[in-house]
């Protein structure tokens, strides 16, 4: 998704890696990450560590696909969230 892209295109390289290790755990486990209610219904958040700073990362899922929605952290997370959800 254009979010997702936006945010990870900005990132170093060290944190697109630590990134892509995320995306690996979704990836292998898709109900890792917190059910969200709501307006956001079907979405999932995972929470990690990037550079000693709480990243979020909202995803959706299906059997065959992981689709990346956004990634950045609680700020207004999840008003931009509803945004383009």
């Amino acid at each position: 998704m254009p979010a997702f892209r936006k945010a990870y295109k900005k990132l170093y390289y060290k944190q697109k890696i630590e990134v892509d290790c995320a995306i690996r755990t979704i990836v292998a486990n898709p109900e890792i990450g917190v059910a969200k209610k709501g307006d956001l219904l079907g979405t999932y958040v995972y929470k990690f560590k990037m550079s000693k700073q709480e990243v979020l990362l909202a995803y959706e899922w299906t059997k065959n696909e992981r689709v990346l929605l956004s990634l950045g952290t609680h700020e207004n997370f999840y008003r931009n969230l509803k945004r383009f959800h």
